[in-house]
């Protein structure tokens, strides 16, 4: 089911209307403290930096407690107070399980201080350590799943842990029904669904008057974004449009990735014709007039890139990675195109339909953008306040 059709599979109500209108007014909720890692590049932490932004704008203390600090993060809104819940330098030379205590010692203290109304927390290590921390401290936890939890929440450990830990959140946010059912009853019930905020500036993108001919693909060079596969799929096109070429943005992974997307491009005699462009801050105007978006994942969770190229009215082409993000978003050859994953022949079939056929194209794109509708940061924003003061007012506690 497409979240365009109005209501987000799980029953969350979209409200188109960006001015609020109907939602709630009354606040339980005064302090609400963000747990993560870091503040580094990636999907999680621009949410978590959207939304504590906006909690503080609208009044709300507002803290994001973090392990670490990286070289390249997202900046914080200033009304926005940081913490810093990780190890010191001294802890550094202790070992892994002594680590694991620390840093679960310091997010009880920290709870303990700072009496947050409620704590959310983003990915799977930090879920972990927000429902071992919790007990005692009377604080409830909203954990968030952002990716796909059959890669990352399968196996013993995870189910261990899972087991041991999960009855004490007194809520989830997922982002697409695939992902809630992974999960026990007790959670899904009281939980859920909302998609990512699409930061405002992909929305204010005009059309372009031309598009170029250029085919892109946003993101970081790992392995389950599975570029390689985008690049043998523009190999099966290259002969056929001399004249394109495929740009990838996105920073290094370190994990060999990168490595094997450019001897793919090697193999396939691509040099010429296929860029590797790096991480980009401006992709607002370095890819809006490009003549086709391609996300090409094994799995996602909801794919901030797909969501801010389909704002900005960009023909997308998308694999149906799990858990479903991309089926949600797209209505095949409506606003989009679906093709299966790992499959360079079904990409290449998609995307020479656009070329071929810049009248779809633009259809598509244009059906695009009424993403804008139902991800704006304001609509985005409003489901989260609303729930959270829903578990504020009669979540459970630990």
């Amino acid at each position: 089911m497409s979240v365009f059709s109005g209501v987000i599979p799980g029953g969350t109500r979209v409200n188109p209307d960006p001015s609020g209108a109907g939602s709630k007014t009354g606040k339980t909720m005064r302090r609400i403290a963000f747990h993560l890692n870091c503040l580094t590049h990636g999907g999680a932490e621009r949410v978590v930096t959207n939304l504590a932004g906006m909690f503080a704008d609208e009044g709300y203390e507002t803290i994001v407690a973090t392990e670490w600090v990286d070289e390249n993060e997202y900046p914080l809104n200033p009304k926005v107070r940081r913490v810093h819940v990780g190890l010191t330098e001294q802890d550094e030379n202790r070992g892994r399980l002594a680590k694991i205590r620390i840093r679960e010692r310091n997010l009880h203290r920290f709870l303990l201080t700072e009496k947050p109304d409620v704590l959310v927390s983003f990915a799977i290590k930090a879920n972990y350590r927000a429902l071992a921390a919790c007990r005692g401290t009377g604080v409830p936890v909203v954990i968030s799943v952002r990716i796909d939890p059959v890669a990352f929440y399968s196996g013993p450990v995870n189910s261990l842990m899972i087991r041991l830990l999960f009855d004490r959140a007194s809520g989830a946010v997922f982002q697409t029904p695939d992902a809630k059912a992974f999960f026990a009853p007790h959670l899904q019930d009281n939980s859920v669904i909302i998609v990512n905020p699409i930061t405002q500036k992909y929305i204010d993108v005009p059309t372009p008057d031309k598009r170029t001919r250029t085919i892109v693909n946003v993101g970081r060079l790992v392995d389950f974004k599975n570029q390689t596969m985008l690049v043998r799929a523009f190999a099966r096109l290259a002969p056929e449009f001399p004249d394109y070429i495929l740009r990838i943005y996105g920073p290094d992974s370190g994990d060999g990735s990168k490595e094997s997307i450019e001897q793919a491009i090697h193999d396939c005699r691509l040099e010429h014709r296929v860029f590797l462009m790096g991480d980009c801050s401006t992709l607002e105007r370095e890819i809006a007039d490009a003549a086709v978006f391609a996300f090409s994942s094994d799995y996602e969770g909801m794919p901030n890139a797909l969501m801010e190229a389909m704002a900005m009215g960009l023909p997308v082409v998308a694999t149906d990675c799990r858990p479903g993000a991309a089926r949600m978003l797209i209505r095949d050859k409506e606003n989009g195109q679906l093709v299966p994953v790992g499959d360079p022949d079904a990409m290449a079939q998609a995307i020479r339909r656009y070329l071929n056929d810049p009248a779809f194209a633009k259809r598509c794109g244009d059906a695009a953008r009424a993403i804008r509708d139902i991800a704006n940061t304001r609509t985005v924003y409003e489901q989260w306040r609303d729930y959270l003061e829903s578990i504020t007012e009669h979540g459970k506690t630990n």
